[in-house]
């Protein structure tokens, strides 16, 4: 096993286990409902934004471990950031899933990366992004997304990896 496949296994054990603001926002800004028919997956963002910045996000639902993984990890990398740096890491974090990034080119996604591995599984591609579709529709006052009948560009890329 080499050291990323560990790494990736670690944190998604971990996050998995223990989900990082995991649960509801009681009266967020924003908030939106994932669902992922192929598995079944589906989750609730909420969040609250105040003067352009994402003071508290949460999720909640039913999920396998790599998307509950993600959105965890999501949801530490978006809290106390603006939306458009929110906006940024999910069109990095699609780029890096479906095998489209270029990690020789500056990022943002920091310990994110662990994901990486995730494009040579493509049928959990869908799972880790997810809990993205989904944050790009609470900032965008999209009330639900789903991976099979969302006809914009995150939904799109994703099915071509898929």
């Amino acid at each position: 096993m080499t050291h990323t496949n560990s790494l990736y296994q670690e944190v998604i054990l971990d996050h998995n286990k223990k989900p990082r603001n995991y649960g509801k926002l009681e009266q967020p800004s924003h908030q939106a409902t994932g669902h992922n028919p192929l598995c079944g997956d589906r989750l609730e963002i909420t969040l609250h934004i105040h003067d352009n910045q994402i003071n508290a996000i949460a999720f909640q639902g039913e999920s396998c471990a790599i998307c509950k993984a993600s959105a965890s990890l999501m949801t530490t990398a978006v809290k106390d950031q603006s939306p458009s740096h929110a906006e940024t890491l999910i069109h990095e974090f699609r780029e890096l899933a479906t095998g489209k990034l270029d990690s020789n080119k500056p990022h943002q996604l920091g310990r994110l990366t662990v994901f990486s591995g995730i494009r040579d599984l493509p049928t959990r591609v869908k799972c880790a992004i997810l809990p993205w579709h989904t944050l790009h529709a609470a900032l965008n006052s999209i009330a639900t997304v789903s991976t099979e009948t969302n006809k914009n560009s995150t939904i799109s890329a994703n099915r071509n990896s898929a």
